[in-house]
């Protein structure tokens, strides 16, 4: 659709000034050739039509979006505490209790580094032998105790899917996300989806493999924290920062408060 008459006539004018307060962009503009009619005006622009039509552009070749899980499309923190709780229970005499603060904490971070954070007193191999059973508890739980989505996960992905294809990249075990995949609902418009668990790399090398596997060249990430962002700097992915996760991203210049935000930005 075509954009507002106010929009066309302020993207053509010469920005000496400007600034970000609240949902509006706020500019003084001092547009060459009639400088001393306008000098000093003071006109106030709706952020969504900005953001909307500077970002068409750059969207026109793109072919897909890529998702975290944890934080961007649902929050799995009560199912996991609980299913990996068991597990210690069951299968070791460790006096250790997971809370959900720590396992948010954790959420993101790949399965070595799990590892390491929780069970330091173990040998490396034990350690890892022991995240496994954790995990296997975890998908299983997870299959009658999904996690909860957040407010509009699904029809956004169905709404997005019938223009971009839709993937997945986490730093999970394998089994994850097609159980997230299976209780959600979103399975027919998931194109594909790779994982820590698959690669045994880097966020940043999964993201890339997933586009070779898949021939994509232009596509954005969306996560929820710094690793998020840092995996997507280092792939040359744009990134985008779901602010109503589990992490802070303070420098992401593409931010969403809510997933529904996506449609606004890229439809």
């Amino acid at each position: 659709s075509p954009a507002p008459p106010l929009l066309k006539y302020t993207l053509k004018v010469l920005f000496l000034k400007g600034c970000f307060s609240g949902t509006h962009f706020h500019f003084i503009l001092y547009p060459p050739g009639v400088f001393d009619i306008l000098k000093g005006t003071e006109i106030y622009l709706n952020m969504n039509y900005l953001q909307k039509y500077i970002l068409k552009k750059e969207t026109l070749n793109m072919d897909g979006i890529i998702f975290d899980v944890d934080g961007t499309l649902w929050d799995s923190t009560d199912s996991v505490t609980e299913s990996w709780n068991l597990a210690i229970r069951e299968n070791s005499d460790m006096d250790l209790t997971i809370t959900a603060e720590i396992l948010k904490g954790l959420f993101g971070k790949t399965m070595t580094e799990i590892a390491d954070a929780l069970f330091p007193a173990l040998p490396e191999k034990e350690r890892m032998e022991f995240l496994d059973v954790c995990y296997d508890y975890e998908n299983r739980h997870l299959e009658t105790h999904p996690g909860d989505l957040y407010d509009g996960v699904v029809e956004t992905i169905r709404k997005l899917a019938e223009k971009y294809p839709l993937f997945i990249v986490s730093n999970c075990q394998r089994g994850y996300i097609e159980v997230m995949i299976k209780t959600s609902g979103i399975g027919p418009y998931i194109r594909d989806h790779l994982c820590f668990g698959e690669t045994g790399t880097p966020k940043s090398e999964t993201i890339r493999a997933l586009m070779e596997r898949n021939g994509l060249k232009d596509v954005v990430y969306v996560g929820d924290t710094q690793g998020d962002a840092d995996a997507c700097r280092e792939a040359g992915v744009p990134f985008v920062f779901a602010e109503y996760g589990f992490g802070d991203v303070p420098d992401a210049e593409r931010r969403i408060s809510r997933i529904s935000d996506l449609c606004r930005m890229f439809l």
